[in-house]
């Protein structure tokens, strides 16, 4: 038998551990399925209300805006409109609110949706084609070559600030952090790229100028609320080697730091965070990932769910982000430019990024055990809580230090019932009634948070795992 405890001596350190929540960057999804109301409001109800994943955290992406001559972005969901455009009569670019209205369009929605817990981060992934030294969003020629003009640093800073003073006080919705590079000591950000925006800044001097710069033009804009954060990098050891070589007046002005675990998740960035006294999330990745023996549509779930739990465990982040919680679309009509998505849904036992699927043709998301699987974590670890951490990494737990709930999330992906042993440290247990909550087999016949029979507990306990599921214990 596994034996598991769960003890308040290994809760996070994080926020003075207090976690945050779940969400999800709204590019490039938002910006495909913004133009249909009926994919926006149910987007909304999916994954931001309580009925759905009750994500919290949504990421919102200040588009660059490429140059209108280019039309090498081949994906139809990652041309991102930019917030500034030329105006012939005073010969210079002004602001122009009147763009992006589809990531707006389902901003709006998610943000009523998740109610007094939202969390909105805006975020860019490059400047302006105009203040790039290639005249492209996509990149630089070579790739790892600064692409931001040194000149265009303030402009570029007051570009941010503007969006997100409309967003603040036009649209009145708040926004509470920013990160202003995204990835940006990546060479795979090159000129025409066929995928996205995207903006090799070197680290060190560049990245402090930028970041000091920002922080400028955020107290310019009467911003100086919205918390500033750190360069989001592709993994933990760019983002440790960033932090480490920002100058002391940058670093002041960053509140968080950020990371993205597209590679293995290493603690040193969470130690170094602490260590310096700023917050950090795991705020983007995913992966075409599966897990578990014979485990069929479960596999992506699996590999989800145990991606969440060595992140956290390994970090101890307050917040933990997807990617695009939509990352694939279905229509077999092409559009203005000519570019298709998918004919139909992939075979969902190889693994496939994102959650859910939206039906540009039908107008419907279609949700898979994966989407079940984040769910197994997002509806029941709540932000307030505290997340205590296992030497497992199939296991997290969470309580809250008000009502005295703990939630543990338990993964068996073996193909066979697993038997596991949980005791408690610190915990009050006694005489408690345990929900339990399971998702397990295939998006047609299997199970989907299904609520199965409450039972007591008097101290430690016992359980039985279904083979390739994953269970939520709720301890009341």
């Amino acid at each position: 038998m596994l034996s598991i405890l769960i003890s308040t001596a290994n809760e996070s350190k994080t926020n003075n551990g207090v976690f945050e929540g779940w969400g999800t960057s709204l590019c490039w999804w938002a910006n495909r399925v913004g133009h249909s109301e009926k994919l926006t409001q149910d987007s909304a109800r999916l994954f931001f209300s309580e009925e759905g994943l009750g994500l919290n955290i949504m990421r919102y992406n200040i588009g660059g805006g490429d140059d209108p001559t280019h039309d090498h972005i081949r994906r139809t969901d990652s041309e991102m409109p930019g917030w500034w455009k030329y105006d012939k009569n005073e010969d210079r670019f002004v602001f122009n609110s009147d763009t992006d209205h589809s990531q707006l369009n389902v901003l709006l929605s998610s943000y009523k949706a998740a109610g007094k817990e939202a969390f909105v981060e805006a975020f860019s992934n490059s400047p302006p084609y105009y203040m790039t030294e290639s005249g492209c969003t996509s990149g630089n020629t070579p790739a790892a070559r600064d692409n931001l003009k040194a000149s265009c640093i303030d402009d570029f800073a007051q570009y941010l600030a503007e969006a997100c003073q409309y967003i603040n006080n036009t649209l009145n919705i708040k926004i509470k952090s920013l990160a202003a590079m995204n990835e940006p000591f990546s060479n795979y950000w090159h000129k025409d790229s066929p995928k996205q925006e995207g903006c090799f800044i070197s680290p060190g001097k560049m990245q402090s100028d930028i970041l000091i710069s920002v922080s400028d033009a955020l107290h310019r804009y009467e911003l100086d609320d919205i918390i500033l954060t750190a360069s989001d990098e592709t993994n933990c050891m760019l983002q440790y080697i960033s932090i480490k070589m920002l100058s002391e007046e940058a670093l002041s002005r960053v509140s968080r730091i950020s990371t993205h675990t597209y590679a293995k998740a290493l603690p040193h960035i969470g130690e170094l965070s602490r260590k310096l006294s700023k917050n950090i999330w795991m705020d983007e990745t995913d992966w075409s990932g599966v897990a578990g023996e014979d485990s069929g549509e479960m596999g992506p779930a699996l590999w989800l769910s145990e991606k969440i739990i060595e992140d956290i465990n390994t970090l101890s982040p307050s917040a933990w982000v997807i990617w695009q919680i939509v990352a694939s679309y279905i229509s077999t009509v092409p559009d203005s430019k000519g570019r298709l998505d998918m004919p139909a849904v992939p075979d969902l036992t190889q693994g496939f990024w994102g959650t859910a699927f939206a039906d540009i043709d039908n107008e419907a998301i279609i949700l898979t055990q994966k989407y079940y699987a984040f769910g197994q974590f997002s509806k029941f670890i709540r932000p307030g809580m505290t997340v205590i951490h296992t030497d497992n990494n199939r296991f997290l737990a969470a309580y809250d230090k008000k009502s005295g709930k703990t939630v543990i999330v338990a993964v068996n992906d073996k193909n066979q019932e697993e038997n596991v042993s949980f005791s408690f440290n610190g915990i009050d247990t006694e005489n408690k009634t345990v929900r339990s909550v399971r998702t397990s087999g295939d998006k047609i016949f299997g199970e989907h948070w299904n609520e199965l029979p409450q039972f007591y507990i008097n101290g430690n306990f016992n359980i039985s795992l279904t083979a390739n599921s994953i269970t939520t214990f709720i301890i009341e």
